[in-house]
């Protein structure tokens, strides 16, 4: 079952163009790493997915629902309101520079949203709020805050509170960039573990021996485009010009 179609998507800043025509979709429990160079328009992509940036034309769809296409005038028009809620609570986001609010404690940043949003019941979300801490490895963190904890700890509960909104899919914008390599490593190895939830994840990552170990499927991009997608073992193997040049900057580790 396709749970995220994007559909001939269409992006530019002024007049620079940053996504060309991009079309692709996520399958129920498919795990989707984006790689590409600086600048290809993977996080743009991301967010025009997650409807965070607003596309110029195109089609955007979560489960047959559709969230935006390109009107008469041949620009994007979105869903209303109400529909558009409804839609965005079928994913979760995990930013690279984690996004924790820095006054709320590490609890309840999990708990806000399945709260005050999702207006679920509270003793329920403060169960799951516990086990997603323990499976973090957070379990002695719930009254810490934000500035208490290392960077690799703050993106863990940002990951715990996407998970708390039960998504079907979790989006990850390039979730360890901001980490030094040794945090890096316990973030990674988090995300791995996600794949036993067989919950949907796109990836946008610089981490190639992460996104070949773990992925069902590779998309590079460059220039805006997608240059080719497939299996990890076809990509990382592919005589394509333009991904050779990319991943041989990465050999040793592949």
């Amino acid at each position: 079952m396709k749970l995220l179609e994007l559909n001939h998507v269409v992006k530019s800043f002024g007049e620079l163009s940053v996504l060309k025509d991009i079309s692709l979709s996520v399958e129920e429990g498919e795990i989707v790493s984006i790689i590409g160079p600086s600048g290809s328009g993977k996080s743009t992509l991301l967010r025009c997915a997650t409807m965070l940036e607003t596309m110029d034309r195109g089609e955007v769809i979560y489960l047959g629902r559709k969230a935006a296409w390109t009107g008469e005038n041949g620009r994007a028009v979105y869903a209303g309101k109400k529909e558009l809620k409804e839609i965005r609570s079928q994913y979760g986001l995990v930013f690279q520079n984690f996004n924790l609010f820095p006054h709320y404690s590490v609890m309840k940043n999990i708990t806000d949203a399945p709260l005050h949003v999702q207006k679920r019941d509270r003793e329920t979300v403060f169960r799951e709020a516990r086990e997603l801490l323990k499976k973090m490895g957070l379990e002695d963190k719930e009254d810490a805050y934000p500035y208490q904890l290392s960077g690799g700890q703050c993106q863990r509960v940002a990951i715990a509170r996407a998970l708390a909104l039960n998504p079907k899919i979790l989006f990850f914008d390039e979730p360890t960039s901001a980490l030094d390599p040794e945090l890096t490593g316990e973030v990674l190895k988090v995300i791995r573990s996600l794949a036993d939830l067989h919950i949907a994840m796109v990836i946008v990552t610089h981490e190639m021996a992460f996104a070949k170990d773990i992925s069902h499927r590779v998309i590079f991009m460059a220039d805006g485009v997608i240059v080719e997608e497939g299996a990890p073992e076809r990509v990382f193997s592919s005589d394509n010009e333009r991904t050779q040049s990319f991943l041989g900057r990465y050999g040793t580790i592949l």
